[in-house]
């Protein structure tokens, strides 16, 4: 017997956190019944639909993408925009770790696997993701003492575990700065800089927890490999 929520993320329908969150808006039925309690242990047996779809477990798999501009990190778009599920070619309900915004680059996991997205991308696990940012002005030594020791966003402090300064480029008076936060929040690095009076003009994500980009060139995916998946597994502990 396992709980419900656990059941529905592992078939890869969606992360355990949706899961909860379809069950207590009574959209998930187990045998016929609506089942909204949150705990509900269920069997191999029992016939589950969440938003009447039937739930049956299947293989997992990992993605890693180079993810390029202007595709939304969705599996569904109002606009009908791109987006980065319709460049993995899988016959499996994938969805991303988190998200990339539209107009940045770089490294993003996608999976069937709820439970290793729910610890992903769950805060207390503190996951590094490493960013270069474009800057639209030279960023000054006393900023980048500031960045250091942290900023208030929203009355919450981010602070960056490594800021680095790649590239200056005095002519063209902007710079390339290397960032690694733990945050998931929305928009945060883009926040970070605005905070300080700096525009992110370009920003790629370059690193997700010991995950690099290698050669994967934008639009690129590759399978992670099980040494990988069981390495992200320990963010469990």
């Amino acid at each position: 017997m396992e709980r419900l929520q656990k059941v529905i993320a592992e078939s890869g329908y969606c992360s355990r956190r949706k899961a909860e969150e379809l069950i207590s808006s009574g959209k998930v039925s187990v045998n016929g019944s609506i089942v909204s309690e949150l705990g509900t242990k269920v069997s191999g047996d029992d016939i589950i639909l969440v938003e009447n779809n039937p739930i049956k477990k299947e293989d997992k798999v990992y993605y890693l993408l180079n993810k390029p501009r202007g595709v939304v990190s969705t599996v569904d778009d109002e606009f009908d925009r791109k987006k980065i599920t319709d460049l993995i070619d899988t016959d499996k309900r994938i969805y991303p770790v988190g998200r990339l915004d539209y107009d940045t680059t770089g490294i993003i996991i996608l999976t069937n696997d709820g439970e290793l997205a729910n610890i992903l991308m769950h805060p207390s696990k503190s996951v590094e993701k490493t960013y270069v940012a474009k800057l639209n002005k030279v960023i000054t030594p006393k900023d980048q003492m500031i960045l250091k020791s942290g900023v208030k966003i929203d009355d919450v402090k981010c602070i960056p575990t490594r800021v680095k300064v790649k590239n200056v480029d005095t002519k063209k008076d902007t710079c390339l700065v290397e960032i690694t936060i733990v945050e998931g929040r929305n928009h945060i690095v883009k926040r970070v800089f605005e905070s300080l009076g700096y525009l992110v003009d370009k920003l790629t994500r370059t690193e997700y927890a010991f995950l690099r980009l290698d050669n994967l060139k934008s639009g690129e995916y590759r399978e992670l490999t099980t040494k990988e998946v069981k390495k992200l597994y320990e963010y469990k502990r």
